[in-house]
């Protein structure tokens, strides 16, 4: 997984990436120069009191230094564009596919879930595509090159590095291997810390409404108590490599100097080769070093990466078709046929068996017991999911036959928990409608019931909403939802339950004016009170996921012994007949 996302998100930068090889193995050969110049400095300068010879190859160092500066500043530059551009592409191809997802991808991975891997899982990945372009190159250079060079030096002491390399990578192998599991772990800690963490800050009034502070502050304790021990984890096995590493180092210095003292009493090696030969095991076991440091970031990228993929190949049950249908001529109408949904997994359908048509100009109400799938249908009819069985058409073609810009361009959705996003009243607006102008925002917060209460706003149309819209009330978040619907003027409104939070008068005077702004319009109504849908052309009644009854109030109040129920516990027999106006 972590190699196929790098070399797809990575093809595009492989002009960068030849220029951090370059500069990197520039810099690497120079490293590799300097202990050859200095142990002939040490030989040939020092041991003979040669002061020029001194002075010469001394200045040769610090020009060789000077360059392996620049070269690696130059690397690191360039493997840090090409770190961030990784992380851009991704977290950018992550994005894309969350918001093509339906309703049944977002709730199968969770809000919580997808955020962390949105931020969090591509960080692991950048971080480590960073060290790579910093280090990973320039360890095997020098570990080939060290080795080379150490030969040259003296071949006997070679065999020095052919224990010490064996032993480091065997020590942390073996740490590595019990990494992964423990980091496959964290992130799903962090998946569930931060949805813990997204429910408390969401819920935050209810939970102080209820004086659940307590009990909410414990289950955090508990989700990061879970995360720490962990992380904890983890750091004990990373930091276990580091002191496993040093004493390596440690005790070949000290073989390479015991036995290279030998070597030099016997004639056989000189001071200088033996500095340089342990200036090469030093760079060579720091390279290995590297590698290592990079090798303990491979788990946990492996594991984010996997994370990754696992959204980015995961397809969108909203498919467009190759030939899929751009354009009306006419006002859209809608109908289900023997439509119904089944959540994968579930053993009963959500929906079953619906068939009604809604033409345009014509109001259609949805009613029900509630979990009698009233929302799910309104998702269909917008194609926020699709029908697991039969067909949602629009002006007669399947939903799944049509472009979806061309779908929601006609669609204006009120959902049963409006949302408001952070901005402006104006900028919610023109979310609707991006060119929209003053007068028609005005003229759908008039008709939404929302124009009074936006004046009295500081700023007017420029009056600020906090994310989520909690700096207004219930009925005002409402009302600023329909409104953004209305400024669309869409061929075909859904309002899932959008009246509830206003009161009897705002509610008869908001549809009173609702009556010739939507006149040409396919309005389905997703409603609670009967009071309001009782004047519908026609009236679909849920129960348990089933087309009971459909037909004008007249008509059910005669068939339909659910709606009858609905109507009792609601309106009095004269309300019910029709005696008593609404």
């Amino acid at each position: 997984m972590l190699i196929r996302l790098l070399r797809t998100y990575t093809r595009r930068y492989r002009g960068l990436l030849v220029l951090v090889v370059l500069f990197q193995a520039l810099q690497t050969m120079a490293s590799l120069y300097l202990p050859r110049i200095n142990a002939d400095i040490i030989d040939k300068g020092v041991l003979h009191g040669d002061t020029a010879y001194i002075w010469r190859h001394g200045g040769l160092m610090l020009i060789i230094s000077a360059f392996q500066i620049c070269f690696s500043v130059v690397a690191i530059y360039y493997g840090s564009r090409v770190a961030a551009g990784f992380g851009r592409d991704v977290r950018g191809a992550l994005f894309h596919q969350v918001t093509e997802f339906s309703a049944r991808e977002v709730s199968h991975f969770g809000a919580p879930s997808l955020i962390t891997r949105v931020s969090n899982d591509v960080t692991q990945v950048q971080t480590m595509v960073q060290m790579t372009c910093t280090m990973l190159i320039a360890a095997p250079i020098t570990a080939v090159g060290g080795t080379i060079m150490a030969m040259r030096e003296d071949v006997d002491l070679t065999w020095i590095l052919a224990v010490a390399i064996p032993v480091l990578l065997l020590s942390i192998g073996n740490v590595i291997g019990r990494m992964v599991p423990t980091f496959r772990v964290m992130q799903d800690r962090i998946d569930d810390l931060n949805r813990v963490l997204r429910e408390q800050i969401t819920g935050i009034r209810v939970v102080r409404a209820f004086v659940r502070e307590p009990y909410e502050s414990e289950r955090f304790a508990e989700s990061n108590e879970r995360l720490t021990k962990t992380a904890l984890r983890g750091g004990r096995l990373m930091g276990l490599m580091f002191p496993t590493v040093t004493i390596i180092v440690n005790l070949s210095s000290v073989a390479v100097v015991w036995f290279g003292a030998n070597r030099i009493a016997s004639g056989h090696m000189q001071v200088g080769a033996l500095l340089a030969f342990l200036q090469y095991l030093l760079q060579i076991l720091m390279a290995v070093m590297m590698a290592t440091y990079m090798a303990a970031l491979v788990p946990r990228a492996a594991v984010s990466a996997e994370r990754i993929e696992e959204v980015l190949d995961t397809p969108s049950s909203i498919v467009t078709t190759d030939h899929a249908v751009h354009e009306f001529t006419q006002r859209a109408s809608v109908e289900l046929r023997d439509a119904g949904f089944r959540y994968p997994g579930a053993e009963h359908s959500v929906l079953s068996g619906l068939t009604f048509r809604a033409k345009a100009g014509t109001t259609t109400a949805v009613v029900g017991s509630t979990g009698s799938g009233k929302t799910t249908l309104a998702n269909l009819v917008a194609r926020l999911i699709d029908v697991t069985e039969g067909a949602t058409l629009v002006n007669g073609v399947d939903v799944r036959q049509l472009s979806p810009d061309l779908l929601w361009d006609r669609i204006g959705l009120v959902p049963q928990r409006p949302y408001l996003f952070s901005g402006t009243v104006a900028s919610n607006l023109r979310y609707g409608k991006p060119d929209a102008t003053e007068a028609e925002m005005w003229k759908a917060l008039e008709v939404a019931q929302a124009a009074d209460f936006v004046r009295a706003m500081s700023g007017g149309l420029d009056a600020p909403i906090a994310q989520g819209g909690t700096n207004v009330s219930g009925g005002q978040r409402q009302r600023l939802a329909i409104a953004r619907a209305l400024v669309r003027q869409p061929d075909v409104y859904i309002f899932d339950d959008s009246f509830s939070a206003l009161d009897m008068a705002t509610d008869a005077r908001l549809r009173a004016a609702l009556r010739p702004y939507t006149r040409d319009a396919t309005i389905l109504l997703v409603a609670q009170r009967v009071s309001s849908i009782r004047h519908a052309d026609q009236i679909l009644v849920l129960e348990d996921g089933e087309q009971v009854g459909l037909g004008t109030h007249e008509q059910l109040l005669a068939t339909c012994e659910t709606y009858q129920e609905i109507v009792n516990s609601q309106l009095t027999a004269d309300e019910a007949a029709g005696r008593v106006p609404s």
